[in-house]
């Protein structure tokens, strides 16, 4: 019987999509206005909720202090509005980083590397699990944090290409595992230590001995990556992919059969990584190295960690050189930078966007409108006066939903631990394992957020291969990886409560 289980849900989903329930959200999504005007509208709801809003005030559970709404139209709103708003859009952290990856990603591009690297991967990888490791890349790229968004989605889109399959199904795969399985990972990550560390300040308000660590989630979080990387795969092979149909978009970069010459580069280009890469390890691994961090020695708050970025950039300069120049595709120094200004153009639209999305996020943030919604959800569940398990299912569906206002997952959680902590330790639930339930519901709604602010990108791309594409076409398409993600997400849990397993060294659901 286990055998026919995935037929038997693809029928069921597929029956869905006959019925034209993602064709109806794709549709729905898509005769919205343009991004552009869509968030300046949002903008202007913000703005008017925040003036019917305005004085309602919620007692903050991390200090206890009270935190009203604030009027987007009052005196200080308006004058906080017009002198913000240059540095609300410069100092979006996307749009630095993403513009700074480009540089590198798009050099790597534009000289052929990338071409090369996916056709010599195509030799190696079998077919069949094309999807699978797609997505498996994709999880394990919060290593790199956000840099991973810029990353790995479109060379998802060119692998699947280069395998004659649809490129936006690679796209979305790889989106699924950067995005909605970004909590996810075989090695403890800096988001491991940031969450564990709120959780222990507030775990210890019920007990002083209590004590959560960056390794307390680590088996859950390890077996989660390969069970969310079947099921994307999955997701692709059998919901996205079929959706999509068969390629005839214009963008086709072609991928011709590599001559001597750019075999030769590739093997000086993959001599400069390992290079690279051994200079990187020297400055990191050894205790006291540079780049650990220099009061601790430790590598997760390390400036190595923290300037994974430009890191990341010269490693692309410097392979993308050593390519360029022996495969005769830079020819001498004015060439990079003419490359790299190229690679920049395609991203005006992105730019544009950006500036309106900053202001809504800002606008959101500043009016305490994300807070005041978030307190008020909480103050809701606890009114139900749930029990047991399903205690732990209403907490995550809450995330999932205030998730969709409040994209900074520390932030998040440093608003709810104070709220559920407590009351879920008095329940006995291990703080370690509490911290799981938020960490599922906030990541597995990453990619369909609106405030997401790597979605202008996503959309951006997306484009190159649908051009009438719009931001319901990018929710409809990433809305089936976030459900499943998060069904697997609490069936796990369930089966680790139910049957007693570690979810980490020595640390049990209870």
């Amino acid at each position: 019987m286990a055998k026919h289980l995935p037929e038997m849900t693809a029928d069921s989903l597929q029956k869905i999509e006959h019925k034209g329930i993602l064709k109806w959200i794709e549709k729905a999504g898509n005769k919205l206005p343009d991004p552009f005007m869509l968030f300046i509208y949002l903008s202007m709801i913000v703005i008017a909720m925040s003036v019917l809003l305005a004085g309602n005030a919620v007692t903050h559970p991390a200090d206890g202090k009270a935190i009203a709404v604030k009027s987007l139209l009052s005196t200080e709103g308006i004058h906080w509005m017009l002198t913000e708003a240059v540095n609300n859009f410069v100092q979006f952290p996307p749009l630095g980083l993403v513009l700074t990856m480009v540089l590198g990603i798009g050099l790597a591009e534009r000289v052929g590397l990338i071409e090369a690297v996916l056709q010599k991967m195509m030799a190696h990888i079998p077919k069949a699990i094309i999807s699978y490791s797609v997505v498996f890349v994709g999880i394990l790229g919060n290593l790199a944090s956000d840099a991973a968004w810029v990353i790995i989605p479109p060379v998802g889109a060119l692998i699947f290409m280069a395998a004659g399959r649809h490129p936006l199904a690679g796209f979305a795969a790889a989106s699924a595992g950067v995005g909605s399985g970004f909590t996810a990972n075989l090695m403890i990550a800096g988001t491991d230590a940031l969450l564990s560390g709120i959780t222990t300040k507030v775990a210890q308000t019920i007990d002083k001995n209590a004590h959560v660590s960056a390794v307390d989630n680590w088996f859950f979080m390890a077996a989660s990556v390969f069970v969310l990387a079947f099921i994307g795969a999955w997701v692709t092979d059998k919901i996205v992919e079929p959706r999509l149909g068969s390629y005839r978009g214009e963008y086709q970069p072609e991928m011709a059969a590599l001559t001597k010459k750019e075999i030769k580069a590739l093997k000086g280009a993959g001599a400069a990584a390992l290079l690279y890469a051994g200079i990187i390890a020297i400055l990191v691994v050894p205790e006291g190295a540079l780049l650990r961090d220099p009061e601790n020695g430790s590598i997760l708050s390390s400036p190595f960690l923290k300037g994974i970025i430009p890191i990341i950039l010269l490693f692309f300069v410097t392979v993308s050189v050593v390519y360029g120049i022996m495969a005769g595709r830079i020819k001498d120094q004015t060439d990079v930078p003419k490359l790299m200004g190229d690679s920049v153009k395609g991203m005006s639209g992105f730019i544009v966007l950006v500036f309106v999305i900053s202001q809504f996020i800002a606008f959101f943030t500043w009016s305490n409108m994300g807070i005041f919604m978030a307190v008020k959800g909480a103050d809701f569940l606890q009114s139900i006066h749930l029990t047991g398990f399903p205690v732990l299912i209403g907490f995550s569906l809450l995330t999932c939903i205030v998730s969709l206002f409040i994209t900074s997952g520390s932030a998040l959680w440093a608003l709810l631990a104070p709220v559920f902590i407590p009351m879920l330790m008095l329940l006995d639930f291990h703080p370690a394992f509490i911290q799981i339930a938020y960490r599922i519901a906030d990541s597995a709604t990453n990619t369909i957020t609106p405030m997401n602010p790597y979605l202008p990108m996503l959309l951006a791309y997306y484009k190159r291969y649908k051009t009438d594409a719009g931001f319901g076409t990018v929710i409809s398409t990433m809305i089936p990886y976030t459900v499943l993600f998060f069904l697997a997400w609490l069936l796990m849990m369930f089966i680790w409560y139910v049957f007693g397993w570690p979810i980490g060294p020595g640390v049990y659901a209870k």
